[in-house]
């Protein structure tokens, strides 16, 4: 008898949905925390190359025990692996300065794609901006800016890779939504494991071989280097990252088959508390308190926008 967790979702379940959605984004932002708590022991390509590796071999496994290998195959090939490009650029860009910024900033930095998602929903679906959602995009842009403090003589352009990140989330959600919305979960996974493992040999063949520079290799290690001496407890890191980050990414997706995107979304923030309370418990860093007005306009931002959607759907 075979597990069936992952099979299509025919009922709505708000309260299963509810538990899977808060336990998905705990699960995540402890591997964000993790991550960066392990950042100064190793480089982004190898941390990137085991957990890719790791993530390969679990979702074979699942997809063996419950819906069958043939769900890890796309039907339609190239928007699914370009959007795990997409996917690839955004870990890249929220990761690159995890040695530098607070957890917090890096999250509130990610969680600004709900503004990416409506200027992308503009620009490639056509949709029109009306008062409630340029009214958020007002909000979110009001909370990044406090959240970065562009006036600080602290500012770096550091500040601005997890929102770079933010951009590249939103045009993840822009391709499933158009392009992907068919595809298995399992097949979405796989293929941002499969571009994660080659950009990870990309990046290791290019910073151990051919670009070595000892001054960026001070500045900035974890991505200037590519593959410096692996521990033990590193690998034991990595390896952990990959079960929570497997484990994480399907409750997410089967949350948002259970029940409306739109009254979960709002739920997802929970992941800046999260974010908040692994930085004090990992680093002794709570945000500053600019950066809990930032954080607070961030998420009103996209709960205003979640609200609207579910809005605009229940008067259609």
């Amino acid at each position: 008898m075979k597990f069936d967790f992952l099979n299509s979702q025919i009922d709505d379940n708000p309260i299963a949905a509810l538990c899977m959605i808060i336990f998905g984004v705990l699960i995540l932002s402890l591997q964000d925390g993790l991550i960066k708590y392990m950042a100064p022991g190793t480089s982004f390509w190898q941390f990137q190359l085991i957990r890719s590796i790791g993530n390969i071999i679990l979702l074979c496994l699942i997809a063996r025990f419950t819906i069958g290998l043939q769900s890890l195959f796309p039907l339609n090939w190239k928007p699914v692996y370009f959007r795990a490009f997409m996917m690839t650029s955004c870990m890249f860009c929220f990761f690159a300065a995890s040695p530098s910024l607070s957890l917090a900033q890096m999250a509130a930095g990610l969680y600004t794609y709900p503004i990416f998602v409506s200027i992308l929903a503009v620009l490639v679906l056509k949709e029109t901006i009306k008062f409630w959602r340029f009214s958020a995009l007002i909000i979110g842009c009001l909370g990044a800016l406090l959240i970065l403090e562009p006036w600080s003589e602290q500012f770096t352009v550091l500040q601005l890779l997890p929102i770079m990140a933010g951009f590249f989330f939103a045009t993840n959600i822009v391709l499933i939504r158009k392009y992907c919305r068919k595809e298995t979960v399992v097949s979405l996974t796989l293929a941002v494991g499969v571009v994660f493992f080659i950009s990870a040999c990309l990046g290791i063949i290019l910073f151990e071989f051919i670009l070595i520079n000892d001054f960026l290799r001070e500045q900035a290690p974890f991505v200037f280097v590519g593959w410096p001496n692996l521990t033990l407890i590193v690998l034991f890191f990595s390896v952990s990252c990959s079960l929570l980050n497997v484990t994480g990414n399907i409750l997410l997706a089967k949350a948002y088959q259970t029940a409306e995107s739109s009254w979960l979304a709002p739920i997802d923030y929970s992941y800046l508390i999260f974010a908040a309370i692994w930085g004090k418990l990992l680093f002794d860093v709570w945000p500053t308190y600019l950066n809990i007005i930032g954080i607070s306009f961030i998420a009103v931002s996209g709960i205003l926008i979640a609200w609207r959607e579910r809005y605009k759907i229940n008067n259609n």
